[in-house]
Parts: structure tokens; sequence; C-alpha cells
């Protein structure tokens, strides 16, 4: 009987084992990016070839009804209280928020996406797209106040953080030699699509 019971036992212990080793490899597989940030090497039909800031190849497919906005520099004294923006900001040395780009949503904008959350543009970065309740002027930037619906922030601005804002754009703007952001989703063949695109003007590397 003990020999039956061992017998009987290896198949289990097998296909538990496999089982433990593909969720393993589930587990380790890398995510699928959400965005690229580049510059366009072509557009063909609806097909964009974009070199990604990393220095890959990335091809995109452009959705027929992508919406494009521009991101165009504005000054820091441009962000009001009242202003809806979103910061990307990493921890300071005092507890704080140290914003590494600030950009103003239009009105039309508002509420887009509130809240906060990680992002991806660098290690342990932030994304917070709130209001600005108050803002303190120093010798060195402005430190905002900024609350959203589940809490509040406090994010230090300097004189060299990049602000921007976003201004209508359209399909045209996708072209050769244009720097972007485009927001992508990965298909069932495996291809990649775009519906959303930032579009840097007058050169601008959008920062977010």
């Amino acid at each position: 009987m003990p020999v039956q019971r061992a017998t009987f036992t290896r198949p289990i212990l097998a296909v538990a084992m496999v089982a433990i080793s593909t969720f393993a490899a589930f587990a380790q597989k890398a995510p699928v990016p959400t965005r690229v940030r580049g510059t366009v090497e072509s557009v063909e039909g609806d097909t964009m070839l974009v070199k990604s800031r990393s220095g890959e190849d990335v091809k995109l497919h452009i959705a027929t009804d992508v919406r494009v906005a521009g991101v165009t520099k504005i000054s820091l004294t441009d962000i009001k209280v009242g202003s809806f923006v979103g910061a990307t900001t990493v921890p300071g040395p005092d507890g704080g928020e140290n914003a590494v780009e600030v950009h103003v949503f239009p009105e039309s904008m508002r509420g887009t996406g509130e809240g906060s959350r990680p992002y991806d543009l660098k290690p342990n970065s932030s994304m917070t797209n709130a209001t600005v309740s108050e803002s303190v002027v120093g010798n060195d930037g402005h430190t905002l106040l900024v609350k959203y619906k589940e809490g509040e922030k406090k994010v230090f601005v300097s004189d060299m953080t990049p602000v921007v804002t976003f201004v209508p754009g359209d399909k045209s703007d996708l072209k050769a030699g244009a720097r972007i952001v485009a927001f992508m989703k990965q298909l069932p063949d495996g291809s990649f699509e775009t519906n959303r695109v930032s579009v840097g003007r007058d050169g601008l590397t959008p920062p977010m």
C-alpha cells in the first residue's frame, strides 16, 4: 500500500510543480508599457514609427479617433490658486514632494485623471492631478498645496522646473521630427495602438 500511494502522488506533484513554474513565469513577465516617449521617425498612413528616448523603435497604429494635444511652455507664474494641474514629483529630503515637471490643464480638461498614482517618468516618481489651493512664493520657486478627492500634497516647484500647458492639436502634428508622448495599448495580435498623443510645439520635448 505505501508503494501504491507514492506512485499515485508523483503525477500530482509533477503537475503542481509545472503549475508553480508557469505561474512564476507569468509573474516575472515584464509589464506591457502604457506610453512611449520619443521622436517620430516616420508616418505612413495610420502607422507611426517612434524612436523612444531609450533608443528603441516602436511601431504604433494610429487609432481613427486619435486625440492630439500640443504641449507648449509657460511660466511658473502662470500657475495660479485654482489652477488644475498635473505634477510629476519625486520625494524631497524634507518629506515633501519635488516637482520634476508641472502641466497646467486648460479649463476644458479640468478633472482629467484627478488623484495621485505611481508614474514611470523617473524612479519613485508619482503623478498627481489636482487643484492648487495655496501657492507660496519663495526665493527659488513656489510651494504649492494641491488637493484632490482622496487627499492633498505639498509640492515644491523650482524656478528650473519645466512648466507647460496643452493647446489644441490634430493628426497633422504627427510627423517626422515631432517629439511626443504617446499613450498606447496592446492589441490581440501583439501590435500597439495609440489613441492619445501629446506633441511638443516649437521643438519642445514634452516633459511629462
